[in-house]
């Protein structure tokens, strides 16, 4: 079991730096490397990612990376979201689960390539940018828009759904990359804390398991997170672009 918990270590590192909550690429580990069956690998997982969260939000809160506001209200709708989502992905078979969610990690991660090409070019306005979305009837249309959509993909699919969290940030709400990379944490504090709640009353986490990964996960991420201030952009990019692609990959090697 010691092996689970340095893997999940390991990984911590690079959700800490990534601001991302690692559900998908934790799923995917379960699932391939150690044989647990989908859909307690969906409901641990998720929890595991709410602690994960927790360490790594508090570091980049102190950092100073976050834009909290925006992350509270985009998480409270994702807390609908994933506690809806957890009802359906009870309903759906292994495979399909492993496929969709394979799909949308390889996705979200052409997304995010996709959107931090354009951000490049744009930077000069990004506090701009920022202010005018963050305010008034765009802000209140887009930011519950996003909350329930990548809210439903967390629990359905068990991803934590941050690539697509940081793309709305991105692109919706005006964020720099490592504001967006930041402030995902907070959206991901209530969703998957709805979607743990969701998976426990039907009885798809292993509390066992639970623990282990929570103590690798936690203790990494709170030290990866000192150091996506200090990283460069490309080198951020690449974490953020590298991760749902291994994910993905993983699974699908099952």
């Amino acid at each position: 079991m010691m092996i689970i918990f340095f893997t999940m270590f390991a990984l911590g590192l690079l959700l800490g730096f990534a601001g991302a909550g690692g559900s998908g690429i934790v799923l995917a580990m379960l699932t391939t490397f150690f044989g647990f069956p989908i859909h307690t690998a969906l409901g641990t997982s998720t929890a595991a990612m709410f602690f994960t969260v927790l360490s790594g939000s508090f570091s980049h809160f102190r950092e100073g990376n976050m834009v909290p506001r925006t992350g509270i209200v985009v998480g409270i709708f994702g807390a609908i979201g994933a506690y809806v989502g957890t009802f359906v992905a009870g309903t759906l078979p292994s495979y399909i689960l492993v496929w969709i969610s394979a799909g949308l990690l390889f996705l979200s991660s052409f997304l995010i390539f996709l959107r931090t090409r354009i951000a490049d070019s744009k930077q000069v306005n990004q506090t701009m940018r920022q202010n005018e979305r963050s305010t008034g009837n765009y802000f209140w249309l887009n930011a519950p828009s996003l909350g329930l959509v990548t809210g439903f993909l967390s629990g359905c699919f068990g991803l934590g759904a941050t690539p697509f969290i940081q793309v709305g940030l991105l692109v919706l709400l005006g964020m720099s990359i490592k504001q967006a990379a930041a402030t995902s944490m907070i959206v991901i504090l209530p969703t998957a804390l709805f979607g743990t709640i969701g998976y426990l009353q039907a009885s798809y986490v292993d509390l066992h398991l639970l623990l282990l990964i929570v103590t690798g996960t936690m203790t990494g991420s709170y030290i990866g997170a000192k150091f996506t201030s200090q990283a460069p952009v490309y080198i951020l990019r690449s974490v953020l672009i590298g991760l749902p692609i291994l994910g993905g990959i993983i699974l699908l090697v099952k």
